[in-house]
Formats: C-alpha cells, structure tokens, sequence
C-alpha cells in the first residue's frame, strides 16, 4: 500500500475543463483562464483532486486547439502567460493539481517547423514531419484521415506528400528523428518545470509507424501506425526522461487499442504512463460500428465490454474511467433519461461509472446533470465534423433534414460543448456578451446555482462518489466480478478486497425490476453507503429487493 500512496491519482477523482465554454470572464462571448480562476471555489467544493485542461496554447483552433502552433505560448482567446501562473498557483493553494493536454502525434501547419519544411527539401525541419514520394502521380498509400478523405497533402513546390492522420492542417511529425524526440521532451520539461503536475497526451499511440507505408488492402490504414513498432520504447524514454524526473501523472489517450497493449502502457512498474483512456464502451449506441445513426444502447454488450476491461486490467494496468468528455454527447442524455429522471439516472451513471476500478474523470456540466442542448436547427451547430456529416447524410445519403437534425442532436460534439449554465441569468451566467455556441434551452432548471441550492442535487452525490473513493479501499484494490451479464436491464458488480467486498447495484431503466443478493454474501454485516433515492441508507439489507426507476445502491460487507 506504499507504493499506493504515493501514487496520489489512484485514489484520485479528475475534472476535465474545456476552455471555450467553461466561464467568460468578460463579454467575449468564449471562456478564459481568468474564467476558470473565478470557479476554483466552486471545485475546491465539489472536491475534485486535480483539473485536466484542454489545449491552451496557441492554434489556429481547426480542430480546437489541438491543431498547436506555438507549444510555449497561450492562446490569447484564453489569456497570457501570467494569467495561466496564476491559475497554476491559484489551484494549488487550493490543493488541486493542473493536468495540461499535450499533442506531439502532430502540429498545426502554421507551426514554425512546418512552414520551413513546406517546400524546402533543404530546411533543417524537413525531417521533422512524413513526407513521401508520389506513387504513379497517386498519394503514397491509400491511408485515410480520421477526419474522412486521404491521410496525404501533396506539397506542390517539392512534390512530395506529407502525411496527417487528422485534418490537413494536422501535420503528423515523425518520431523516428531523434531530434523530434528532443523537441517533445523539451516542450514537456518546460510546463513541468512551471509547476504543471501531469499531462495528457493525446493519440499517443499513434506516434509510431510502420515504416513501409504499405497500402492497406483491409481497411483505412489504422493497423500499420496503431500502438506501432516503436511506441513503447518511445514513451518508456519519454518517462525516463521527463516524467519520472518531474513525477509527473500521465494520461495516454489510446486510439482503437487493444486491452494487452494498455496493460503495458500503464504497468504498475510506472515506465511508461499512469494511466490510459480507451473508447469501446462509448460506441454502444453506434449501429454496426457507425456514429452516424440514431439508435438505443446495446446494454449487455456496455456490461461485457467494462467486464473486459476491469478483469483485464486488474494488477496489469491503470484505467481512466470516463462517460463524458469534449468529443462525446452528455451522458444523462445518452444512456439515462434527461426528462422525468434526468437526476436520478444522472446519478446512478456516475455510481456505475466511480465503484470500478480506476481514476474517474468528470467532464464540466456532468457534475450537475446537464443535458444535450437540444438544438433544433443546423445553424446551431459550429463543430466542423457535425456540419459536413450534415452535408453529407443530406445530400449523399438522402436523408430528411429532420431525421438529419435528430441523428446530429444524438451524437454531435457540441452537445458536450454548450457553455457551462452557472445561473438562471441570461446565457446562464456563462458571458455577458453573446456565447460562441448556444447554451442549452433548459439553462433555467439546470444550473450550478439551483444544484448548490438543492441538496438532493446531482452536485453533492458527485462530492460523496469523491469522498467515498478516498475512504473505502475496496474501490481503489479490489477485483471485480460482473453478477448479472445476462440480465436485459440490471448492471450488478462485486468489488471484493481481502477485508471488503462491495456491491454496487444498478437499474439502467424506468421501469422498476427485482434482485437477489447472491447467497454467499453475509448481507446482515453490511450497510448501504450510497443510494440515489434519499430514504435508502437507513434501510437495512434484505436479501430481495426491488429497485426504482434508475435506483442505484452500493452494499459495503466489512470481513470480520
């Protein structure tokens, strides 16, 4: 248990921010770092450990900062420089640690490196970035973006092609020059030396790749650059380098990877991240592997994907827990009922989400069960992947504009992107100008102030999930058995440690449903510790009970 307590983060709760639409401190109509030092109490309260930011720094913002121009410098749509000194010294007088994005995969176009590479064989920054001779006049390969079309741009001045696995102004660098190597620990070493406690890298797995360029004959190309040849010994002299000097906490976020290779990113012998994100529990509700359709979760397929990963990865690795974050649609609108339970499933999704094994991340709005905005017109809409999916499904699919509309207000990312509703003033409190994106039509039911003044609301059962995950060991070690894998509407866990077993129970519907507590369980030497219906934790266990629409309980059985 040493090892553990060192290891803050594990019995960690993380809050992720995305700046544009987190608060304004003036009447730009877009968040700001001076917006995010205003809310520090308001988190300091809720009592989250640590604040993960999106990208900051400077960008021409094609994919929302995550196109970086300038890694030293802060976006002046946020602030400067000492604004973002004294958010990190502002947080930490609080206790709460900075967690800043990274992305070293690639750099804008507009980077300083790129712009001397671009049509000069001769630039000493030439071989920082992919490029590739024309094959029968054709692109290299036939790789695709992630973003739809062909992963190569063609520079015309030296033809020859670059590559970029995102947007064409996303330039993939390539890690196979040492230099680039350097650079990224330079730039790394830089925050960290300004106090910033940890990183997330974002498609960190995708650095290294197969170096044939063959074409891929089965699919998009994924397979040869994917946790490629290269990726461990990159991150492992990574940490070497930087991250164990600092003991700074990381975060790899895994694109389309596979369990054994995140038992290996995060092995508990810390050489190369923390911890990592994966994604297959959140394509549930995509119809044969597809986003872009409306359909129900598959509920027994979400229960064995989150069995996989918590048996898989129990003492191998390290997990993100996460429903919600600036890519994905809000959970309580997803999976829950953001209607006549919009509270209750909000609450019984977290409880579902926190009892795993883990470090749970919460995204800003989930804490208070903020909904999709339910925008009705495309007009509304500013995400460039949701507006050319429109045109496409519209104008090749031919598809209605309003089964268009009601496929984008299921799955677009500006559902998640809506500005934070603090109040029932105009806005909600978020600008006092006029937002970049519309807040959400509810903002005067749903807002911090009314949770803070309920006390029933979603804000103080996140602040329990948070406390709980600090008192009660079993979540942060024990393993875990799926108790009803089979059952249509039931998601049932044990947690079980060598003093303590925990059951956190759960009904993902409306309608209510009977349970049995499984017979090896000695029930009368427990006690419910969280429950979202308010009368619960005086109750005694019984071996049968009937849970409520979206009823969650959570059983703790101290071993004597």
């Amino acid at each position: 248990m040493k090892k553990i307590e060192k290891e803050w983060w594990r019995t960690a709760t993380i809050y992720q921010i995305y700046p544009k639409s987190f608060c304004d401190s003036g009447n730009k109509g877009t968040g700001d770092l001076k917006g995010i030092i205003s809310k520090l109490d308001y988190l300091k309260a809720l009592g989250i450990d640590a604040i993960w930011l999106t990208p900051i720094y400077s960008s021409p913002m094609i994919d929302n900062g995550y196109d970086i121009s300038d890694y030293y410098t802060i976006n002046p749509d946020f602030g400067c420089m000492a604004d973002f000194d004294l958010l990190l010294q502002s947080a930490h007088q609080r206790g709460i640690r900075i967690i800043l994005d990274i992305v070293v995969n690639h750099t804008s176009t507009e980077h300083h490196w790129f712009k001397s590479a671009l049509g000069n064989k001769e630039s000493e920054y030439r071989d920082y970035y992919i490029w590739k001779d024309p094959i029968n006049g054709q692109a290299p390969n036939n790789w695709q973006s992630k973003f739809g079309g062909n992963a190569w741009q063609l520079d015309e001045k030296s033809n020859q092609y670059y590559l970029h696995l995102f947007a064409t102004e996303q330039a993939d660098l390539n890690w196979e020059n040492p230099k680039v190597r350097d650079e990224v620990k330079d730039i790394i070493s830089f925050w960290a030396e300004k106090g910033v406690d940890g990183f997330r890298l974002d498609v960190i797995n995708l650095i290294s790749k197969q170096q044939d360029y063959a074409n891929d004959f089965q699919g998009d190309g994924r397979r040869f650059y994917t946790d490629g040849p290269r990726v461990h010994e990159y991150l492992r002299d990574l940490s070497d380098a930087v991250f164990n000097k600092y003991g700074s906490v990381t975060v790899g976020e895994m694109s389309s990877t596979t369990l054994q290779q995140c038992q290996q990113y995060s092995a508990l012998d810390g050489k190369e991240l923390s911890m990592v994100f994966n994604f297959h529990h959140l394509k549930v509700d995509y119809v044969n592997g597809e986003k872009w359709t409306q359909a129900p979760f598959d509920f027994i397929q979400l229960k064995t994907i989150f069995n996989h990963w918590q048996q898989g990865m129990s003492g191998k690795g390290w997990s993100a827990l996460f429903w919600c974050n600036h890519d994905q649609p809000r959970i309580v609108s997803r999976l829950g009922n953001d209607q006549e339970y919009r509270v209750q499933s909000a609450k019984m999704l977290a409880t579902s989400m926190h009892m795993m094994q883990g470090t749970p991340y919460i995204y800003q709005g989930e804490e208070i069960a903020m909904t999709n905005p339910g925008y009705t017109s495309i007009a509304q809409y500013r995400d460039l992947e949701s507006l050319n999916m429109y045109d496409i499904m519209l104008n090749q699919q031919g598809k209605s504009e309003q089964e268009v509309l009601a496929i984008l207000a299921q799955k677009s990312r500006d559902n998640s992107r809506s500005p934070i509703q603090w109040s029932s003033a105009p806005h909600g409190g978020f600008t006092k100008g006029t937002p970049w994106l519309e807040v959400a039509h509810n903002y005067k039911q749903v807002n911090v102030q009314q949770a803070l003044d309920d006390q029933d609301s979603a804000f103080y059962y996140y602040q329990r999930l948070i406390e709980l995950r600090k008192e009660v060991e079993v979540i942060t070690t024990g393993d875990y058995t799926d108790l009803m894998p089979e059952h249509s509407q039931l998601f049932c866990y044990q947690r079980r440690s060598d003093k303590q077993t925990l059951i956190c129970i759960n009904n993902y519907y409306a309608e209510p449903v009977e349970y049995q507590l499984p017979t090896h369980l000695e029930i009368e030497q427990g006690k419910y510790i969280l429950g979202n219906y308010p009368e619960l934790l005086t109750d005694k266990p019984q071996r049968v009970i009937t849970l409520r629409p979206y009823e969650c309980r959570v059983l703790l059985i101290e071993d004597h």
